[in-house]
């Protein structure tokens, strides 16, 4: 079984330190993000924040890795990895969530996934 926390990929978009976005933000493919982003992140694959990025928006991927910096609320179908050098203001609603020793959090963890997507579903979010 392969690690679902590993940021390599055979499809990656790659945003790099120096691109500035601001909206929504999608894609089928995994993506690693070492710019700014502000708005809306939503995938069907993988997300990962590098140690460079700075994100301000909610993110929905299958997996969510956070190596640098997020303010917003994540959504994963599958599981949420914030490393010691991640700092994550949010909430977290996921069936799995890692929170590595030296990662900063400040936020509250919904593990129940099945309960949050009927609570989306009926606020149109």
């Amino acid at each position: 079984m392969s690690n679902p926390y590993d940021t390599a990929g055979e499809r990656m978009s790659i945003l790099p330190p120096t691109l500035r976005f601001k909206g929504e933000l999608s894609a089928d493919e995994d993506l690693l993000i070492q710019g700014q982003i502000e708005g809306t992140i939503k995938h069907t694959q993988r997300v990962t924040v590098g140690k460079e990025g700075k994100v301000k928006a909610s993110i929905s991927a299958q997996t969510i890795k956070i190596e640098g910096t997020v303010e917003g609320d994540l959504h994963a179908e599958r599981s949420v990895y914030v490393e010691d050098s991640g700092n994550l203001r949010g909430n977290i609603h996921a069936p799995s969530v890692c929170l590595v020793e030296g990662s900063k959090f400040n936020g509250a963890v919904d593990m129940d996934v099945k309960k949050s997507a009927q609570v989306r579903g009926k606020t149109g979010t």
